[in-house]
């Protein structure tokens, strides 16, 4: 197998962030601190911020999902807490992760790095670390830290080891609202072809399945599906159920996102998200597909994405949702909340919402 130049400099830096990891690992003694717990005497930290010491101990918080599920502004609306910090996407949490796999998937590769001295005693803990000085340093403390990259949701198995006190949010959205939003705002997806609507269903159900496995797999005390729909439309509930979950204090800053985004929660001009959830919660999202799928495609939807039918049965033996009917266009995703009814007067000033985003952005660059 042919490497570019490129791929061989990616490797090395790797393998140099590999070794300076386990020498860190081996050689330091600190003292730790787990983020909301009491202070205490460990020889085990791996780093140390601002006298704070830290472990893959830390109870991390990991949100995923596929692209446009509504894992931006589920971050976003955890942020507001005054003990969370969520901050933006990443993106090289999911690379290293999906590096390590491609290691393991692949035979021949894997042996060698096995003779070389770099089996799983090794890079298992080169990993956490990397993943965990990048969720402590690339934004401020708080008592819990988490994590927003939608494809790490394909690797709960691994972070759950790596990680034994971490959980895991797996956000769940009717795959035709996803897809659609995809395509229609360009976001670009590793062999998804943006052009083709049925091809990107049949990988989305396909994507999913193998998050829901996940999720499953790691059982309902780590991982917690939350559909996009429910939070939209009954948000006090949903994120009532979630801080519970993650053992977090509720605080009704969480219905109020939007006070807070430019202040502590900051935001990103790259993600595609960001104009969206300056917002408060509103519902027009939830149909904008409906009537923009090719009809062939429509006709044939419960083949092409079985997982929409899976996800709704799943839900409707939790509660009054009926789920995602493939030949349903749309399905009935319930009614809103009051709060969200009166949310929704807030966004018809289309211009005060598009000074709002100037606003931010020139707030955060006179910031650096």
């Amino acid at each position: 197998m042919r490497c570019s130049v490129t791929q061989i400099l990616v490797l090395a830096a790797f393998f140099l962030l590999i070794w300076y990891f386990i020498v860190s690992s081996r050689t330091c003694t600190r003292t730790q601190l787990h983020l909301g717990l009491p202070l205490r005497n460990d020889t085990s930290g791996r780093g140390v911020r601002n006298d704070f010491a830290y472990n893959n101990e830390l109870p991390l918080i990991f949100i995923g999902g596929f692209p446009r599920s509504g894992t931006t502004l589920l971050r976003a609306m955890l942020d507001a807490h005054p003990d969370i910090r969520c901050g933006e996407e990443t993106r090289i949490i999911p690379r290293i992760l999906g590096m390590r796999s491609q290691w393991k998937k692949d035979p021949k590769e894997w042996h060698r790095l096995e003779e070389a001295g770099v089996d799983d005693t090794v890079l298992d803990p080169a990993v956490s670390s990397f993943i965990l000085e990048v969720i402590v340093r690339h934004g401020p403390l708080a008592h819990r830290l988490c994590d927003k990259d939608p494809f790490v949701l394909k690797s709960v198995s691994y972070l759950a080891k790596l990680f034994p006190n971490s959980k895991f949010v797996f956000m769940i959205r009717d795959g035709r609202a996803a897809v659609h939003s995809m395509i229609s705002r360009g976001v670009t997806v590793t062999g998804f072809d943006l052009k083709d609507y049925r091809q990107c269903l049949t990988k989305w159900s396909a994507t999913v399945a193998q998050m829901y496995r996940e999720c499953q797999l790691a059982g309902g005390d780590r991982c917690f599906p939350l559909y996009y729909e429910q939070l939209v439309l009954h948000p006090e509930q949903s994120m009532r159920e979630l801080l519970s979950f993650l053992d977090i204090s509720w605080n009704e800053a969480v219905l109020n996102h939007e006070k807070f985004i430019g202040k502590k929660i900051s935001l990103s001009k790259t993600e595609k998200s960001t104009d969206q959830v300056i917002k408060p919660l509103y519902t027009t999202s939830l149909t904008l597909w409906v009537g923009k799928i090719p009809s062939d495609v429509v006709h044939d939807m419960a083949k092409v994405a079985p997982m929409l039918a899976f996800l709704g049965k799943e839900e409707a033996l939790c509660g009054s949702f009926t789920g995602y009917d493939p030949h349903s266009n749309p399905p009935d995703y319930g009614k809103a909340d009051d709060l969200v009814r009166l949310k929704a007067k807030e966004l018809n000033n289309v211009v005060f919402w598009r000074n709002k985003l100037i606003e931010i952005f020139n707030r955060s660059r006179n910031s650096f």
